[in-house]
């Protein structure tokens, strides 16, 4: 693959009273476990910040598909929950859905275009037969 532009983020002090930031100073966080596993929930998490990229990058993959299809979506809006679960094997892992409104569209029409983007988003591909996806059209 061409690299066509590279982010960096650094973090220290991991999941618990951690600190991370990017390296153009667009992200400076502070990182605490939710209260729902203990932590004090000041702050943000891994799971919230990894929501909010697929959310974004998701939602581009739609309008980028529609674009291309020369169909009209009008306004499209991703949420993703990602939850942090325990791992049959040990450990923790985790689980996607994509909750995608596209009131604009057939739900036929909808679900096409939900299929296609899921195809083309980079976090889709990434995570495609590693975690969990569930596409839900609302």
């Amino acid at each position: 693959m061409e690299v066509l532009y590279t982010a960096e983020a650094t973090a220290t002090g991991g999941r618990k009273n951690g600190h991370a930031w990017s390296s153009d100073g667009a992200i400076d966080v502070q990182i605490n476990p939710p209260k729902e596993v203990g932590g004090s929930g000041e702050g943000t998490n891994p799971e919230q910040l990894f929501a909010a990229g697929y959310a974004a990058c998701f939602d581009n993959a739609l309008a980028t598909v529609a674009r291309m299809e020369k169909v009209n979506a009008g306004q499209t809006t991703v949420t993703a929950l990602v939850s942090l679960a325990k791992h049959p094997e040990g450990g923790y892992g985790l689980e996607v859905e994509l909750r995608v409104a596209i009131p604009e569209l057939s739900r036929d029409q909808a679900e096409d275009l939900l299929a296609k983007a899921h195809r083309r988003c980079p976090y889709s591909r990434a995570t495609r037969g590693n975690i969990e996806v569930r596409l839900t059209l609302v």
